[in-house]
């Protein structure tokens, strides 16, 4: 048994240096979990976000588990600039096959910082005059070299894509993708992928089950084809919905939580609650395959796979594994079957195990077309967020994958879509369009020509 949803890991946390800072200028890089955790450099006296609702905990945290008030957390990368002009230190992961190091920074009286972690890390200083971005991709270098994240998925360049999802969210119909199709032609927009995202599948899980509003998957992703561009299609593929026929059939699939003998609890999430999917079980495993395959075979070769945060909470699975190797597993499964030249993106993910497996990663929490999320939570979807996170994890781009920032949302009536234009232009890895294109004013149709096919 290697833990259970709630519960600490085996080890402890071990003392790992202690530095003196000036308490007025010294900043504390602490890298979130995942896709949407947050992720930022805040001055040493801040106050760092600490999770507190069980869908955060589930999400954000590794192990479901929030370090102590008032201390900062990376998980498996934190770094430490003294703010004295001294180097910046970086405390990081050797590698993340296994389980990924939770580093905190504890602050204490006269500028001394407590540096702590929970599994081996290497201890690195950047060069004089380095800043907290270079040293931390220095650090990326090496430890893309470890995770043999190939050169050829580096420089691949990335597709243009639409997606279906800030537009129309888990209600698309297949008429909808029609519209933006003829959209697409007739406002000669040369989008290469056009992805289907939430809403077409029938519940969390039944993947190859439409729901009411789609009547042909195969055929519709034969139609894109013949307006001369590509299917992508959204999935998340280790979510299973209890409420889903898959789990109906096949609740033992489901990863249990030794603690209450219970499904892991993975999330309130795409309309259901969710546990998360074995794919350590041979027969989970082989579903799990088979999908992408299945989708492989109708002619998609862009995949999002999102919510993969459930592939690594901890609890008792088929096989004797950590989280990590179990979401490896996911990972490796799901790359093996729509194959090589299959562009992968992840999102919802922990990041640093994912290295070497896909080619795109998403860095931020959802755009959305406000600003700040309702009641300003750090990790829900917003501008404010998303621009955050896209920021703090520009080092990533280029070295363990393609960044990915979101979608453009342009349409008249987003808050500030002009910075976050701004944004995707400055640090955009991935160009993608969530917008529906006939809502577009001449500002936002000229701006996305400009951003996701520029001159």
């Amino acid at each position: 048994m290697t833990g259970g949803a709630g519960f600490e890991p085996v080890t402890g946390f071990e003392p790992v240096a202690t530095l003196t800072v000036d308490p007025g200028t010294a900043r504390i890089h602490a890298e979130g979990w995942q896709s949407w955790s947050v992720t930022d450099s805040l001055p040493v006296t801040a106050v760092p976000y600490r999770p507190t609702l069980a869908n955060s905990l589930a999400m954000d945290c590794h192990y479901n588990a929030a370090p102590p008030e008032g201390v900062f957390q990376g998980e498996g990368v934190l770094a430490v600039d003294p703010g004295d002009g001294g180097p910046v230190h970086v405390f990081a992961a050797d590698r993340a096959d296994r389980t990924v190091p939770r580093v905190r920074a504890e602050p204490a009286p006269g500028g001394v910082l407590r540096i702590s972690s929970d599994a081996p890390v290497l201890q690195l200083e950047g060069e004089d005059g380095a800043t907290v971005q270079s040293a931390l991709g220095a650090w990326a270098d090496g430890f893309a070299r470890r995770a043999r994240v190939s050169e050829e998925r580096l420089t691949r360049a990335a597709p243009t894509v639409w997606c279906s999802w800030y537009q129309y969210w888990n209600t698309v119909t297949e008429a909808d993708i029609h519209a933006e199709l003829d959209a697409m032609d007739e406002l000669d927009l040369p989008f290469g992928v056009v992805q289907i995202d939430d809403g077409y599948q029938a519940a969390p899980g039944d993947w190859l089950l439409p729901s009411d509003r789609f009547a042909d998957l195969p055929g519709l992703v034969g139609r894109i084809s013949g307006h001369g561009r590509r299917a992508g299609i959204w999935t998340a593929p280790l979510l299973l919905g209890l409420g889903s026929r898959l789990y109906a059939e096949h609740p033992d699939w489901a990863v249990i939580d030794p603690a209450s003998g219970e499904p892991v609890f993975a999330g309130d999430a795409i309309g259901d609650r969710c546990t998360a999917l074995d794919v350590t079980n041979p027969a989970a495993a082989a579903y799990l395959s088979g999908v992408f395959e299945a989708m492989r075979g109708w002619g998609i070769a862009y995949f999002k796979i999102d919510f993969m945060y459930a592939a690594a909470l901890e609890g008792r699975r088929y096989a004797d594994v950590t989280g990590v190797e179990a979401y490896r597993e996911a990972l490796r499964i799901i790359r093996d079957a729509i194959g090589p030249d299959s562009y992968l993106v992840g999102c919802g993910a922990p990041l640093l195990p994912a290295a070497g497996f896909v080619d795109a990663m998403r860095v931020g929490p959802d755009i959305a077309a406000y600003w700040q999320a309702p009641g300003g939570h750090p990790s829900e979807p917003s501008q404010h967020n998303a621009t955050r996170n896209v920021r703090a994890r520009a080092w990533q781009h280029g070295r363990l994958w393609t960044n990915d920032p979101d979608c453009l949302m342009l349409r008249p009536g987003v808050e500030r879509r002009e910075e976050w234009a701004r944004t995707v232009e400055t640090h955009g890895g991935l160009r993608s369009s969530g917008d529906g294109l006939r809502a577009l004013d001449d500002w936002g149709l000229a701006t996305t020509r400009r951003l996701l096919w520029p001159s």
